[in-house]
């Protein structure tokens, strides 16, 4: 049986909230998801197509961070289509060393039981 958004959404938010940030892609995400950055990270493209792109990106962030402390908001619906996510990240890049406090807001559509798109929302 497909899940409607509203289930998407909260089983995304479970998984978050738990880490599992690779297992919500890897069950809620359409294969050809299409994922979009607030800005262009360094040598990236700002929207990548595809879940194995979309895999890519979370490894990256996975290998490259330490997190410290995590927590997830919502999930907030918008239509029959739409939910967001509020994500904070106390994180060191770990190329850098730098730690930083991250805010985000994410805007996920989704359509037969999948999410087709991510926006993501943050201070550039």
């Amino acid at each position: 049986m497909t899940m409607n958004a509203r289930e998407v959404a909260r089983k995304l938010v479970e998984l978050c909230r738990e880490g599992r940030n690779r297992d919500a892609v890897e069950e809620l995400y359409s294969e050809s998801v299409v994922s979009v950055e607030a800005a262009t990270p360094p040598g990236e493209d700002r929207a990548v197509e595809g879940m194995d792109a979309v895999l890519r990106k979370n490894d990256w962030w996975t290998e490259n961070h330490e997190v410290h402390a995590s927590s997830v908001e919502g999930p907030f619906f918008h239509g029959d289509d739409k939910f967001a996510a509020i994500f904070e990240f106390d994180a060191t890049y770990k190329p850098d060393d730098l730690r930083t406090e991250m805010h985000e807001v994410a805007v996920y559509t989704v359509q037969n039981g999948k999410v087709v798109r991510e926006e993501f929302f943050y201070d550039t």
